[in-house]
């Protein structure tokens, strides 16, 4: 249980690293379209979506553009998502079914798979 315990908080640190990645990914994407509207000159774009809505609708394209920008990033998150599952279900934080854990099990396989067929894949940090 111990192992498990310390599998779970290295876990929980690799995705907090990757959330800080991925924050520093958006603020990239948000400057570089930021300046490119600026030397376009071209008037804002308005959107048919409420305001309430328009701020998650946004912040998605964002994401979505940050981890398209960077492949490594997004393989490296749903490899430490998939990992999390076995030590949250081990531990009883979070009890799910076998399947559940080994599908995510089979998806973290084949991320880390991809990382070492194609090592530029893999995630360096700055």
């Amino acid at each position: 249980m111990r192992a498990v315990r310390h599998y779970y908080y290295f876990l929980l640190l690799s995705l907090v690293r990757d959330l800080y990645e991925i924050l520093l990914q958006m603020g990239q994407v948000a400057r570089d379209r930021a300046k490119r509207e600026k030397s376009s000159r071209n008037p804002p774009e308005y959107s048919v979506v409420n305001e309430e809505t328009e701020w998650l609708q946004s912040f998605l394209l964002l994401l979505f553009q940050s981890l398209k920008r960077h492949p490594p990033l997004l393989l490296d998150t749903v490899k430490n998502i998939c990992d999390i599952l076995i030590p949250l279900n081990q531990l009883g934080i979070y009890k799910s079914n076998l399947g559940v854990v080994g599908l995510g099990g089979l998806v973290s396989s084949l991320a880390g798979l991809i990382t070492v067929v194609y090592p530029q894949l893999k995630l360096k940090t700055r």
